[in-house]
């Protein structure tokens, strides 16, 4: 069982920076993939990044270029560098890892931070 505790979230002014911690409370030799997710208030949970294990970063088309995902596996702690923040990326963002078995797909959550955006 892996824990994902996430921190960094707070107020911004538009065109801001924030840079998001998730913390593993163990190892993550058996993770295949950190992400990040979030939701905004009378949205659905939406896509934001993901970081499969020797593959390049995906990024949803709204945070494409403004947003990185980053892993240092020493800390057992993945990142999200958030640049050029909007408005509309006002959400509580969710750290999200991924561990894949023969027949199924485990995932584990973070309990969330929140990011507000002011215009």
């Amino acid at each position: 069982q892996v824990q994902l505790v996430e921190s960094g979230g707070g107020l911004v002014q538009a065109g801001g920076s924030l840079r998001l911690s998730c913390a593993a409370s163990t190892s993550t030799f058996n993770i295949d993939a950190f992400g990040w997710y979030r939701q905004a208030p009378g949205r659905q949970r939406e896509f934001v990044a993901v970081k499969w294990s020797g593959d390049s970063p995906n990024y949803a088309d709204s945070v494409n270029g403004r947003f990185t995902i980053s892993r240092d596996s020493r800390r057992n702690t993945v990142y999200l560098q958030m640049n050029s923040l909007k408005p509309e990326d006002t959400a509580v963002y969710y750290c999200n890892a991924k561990s894949r078995g023969s027949l199924s797909e485990t995932n584990f959550w973070g309990q969330g931070t929140q990011v507000t955006v002011s215009s």
